[in-house]
């Protein structure tokens, strides 16, 4: 290995990579968090919308899947260095320090990485329920008038199961927690930390947040409450 390179291994290794390819990593997927959300509430726009908006996606072709690959490789870098970087800090934390950094600490940085382990089983359930069908597998051949892949009847079936839509409530919960410190810490890494601004970009990225829980909760919610019903029903 030349200098150069035993250089860019040295620094992805130390404290100060690990929490740059976090914030990096971080800002990819929540960009994709608020596509998806975006693509997701079309659902109240109606089952054509939906449908169509699902097919034009298909329609990429490879692209979805670099895509999809691009998404998997900074999720798994994104767990990767912040269980490195917890391990580290926990090794590193003299004991008696740790009543007063729990004072100081909010609840949503304490529990960072509970957050982060739910949303992460939450992503492992939602492949496996809306794109790999191996939870309700038979949605798999739920086709509309068109020969387009229902994902309006889809959604909408998965939903009206309780716990299905109870587990998704709590995921977006989770996330909202994970996002609510995660956005605060992002901008400080890459050294946006001013005392003017920081309490502005911590405000706004609570906002944003919550933002993201409403938007995402309001489906299962709407499904349950019979706001949205599945096609043909009255």
């Amino acid at each position: 290995m030349g200098y150069d390179g035993a250089m860019t291994h040295s620094f992805v290794r130390s404290s100060v990579g690990k929490k740059i390819a976090m914030a990096v990593t971080g800002l990819i997927l929540l960009g994709f968090v608020l596509v998806h959300m975006l693509g997701n509430l079309q659902i109240f726009l109606g089952r054509e919308t939906l449908n169509a908006y699902a097919e034009h996606l298909q329609d990429f072709g490879p692209l979805l899947w670099v895509a999809r690959l691009v998404l998997l490789t900074a999720l798994v870098v994104h767990v990767w260095s912040a269980s490195r970087l917890t391990w580290e800090n926990a090794r590193a934390r003299p004991v008696g320090y740790g009543f007063k950094d729990t004072v100081q600490a909010s609840y949503a940085s304490r529990t960072m990485m509970m957050s982060g382990i739910i949303v992460f089983l939450f992503i492992v359930y939602h492949l496996l329920h809306y794109t790999l069908f191996v939870v309700h597998p038979q949605y798999r051949y739920l086709i509309d008038a068109k020969g387009r892949h229902d994902v309006y009847a889809m959604v909408v079936l998965s939903y009206q199961n309780v716990l299905v839509s109870s587990a998704y409530v709590l995921a977006m919960l989770a996330l909202a927690f994970h996002l609510s410190h995660g956005i605060q810490s992002l901008f400080q890494t890459i050294g946006f930390n001013h005392p003017k601004h920081t309490p502005r970009v911590k405000a706004a990225g609570i906002a944003l947040s919550f933002l993201i829980l409403f938007g995402n909760a309001s489906i299962p919610v709407a499904v349950m409450v019979g706001a949205l019903r599945p096609p043909g029903a009255p």
